[in-house]
């Protein structure tokens, strides 16, 4: 979990890079490819963390 929770910081701060690089060049979010796939990665990330996260506690509940 921790590996994921480290992977997940580090994706944040690549879209949060990327989105200011993205304003500064006055570039709309949704307008930018790269934005919105560094977008995509971490949301997939959030999804994981969570799906791993209620797997531990339906085991730690039985």
């Amino acid at each position: 979990m921790s590996r994921l929770l480290d992977l997940l910081e580090e994706e944040r701060r690549k879209l949060n890079q990327l989105g200011e690089a993205s304003l500064k060049q006055a570039i709309p979010l949704w307008d930018n490819p790269a934005v919105q796939e560094q977008s995509r990665r971490v949301d997939e990330l959030v999804v994981r963390v969570n799906e791993t996260r209620a797997k531990r506690s339906r085991v730690s509940r039985q």
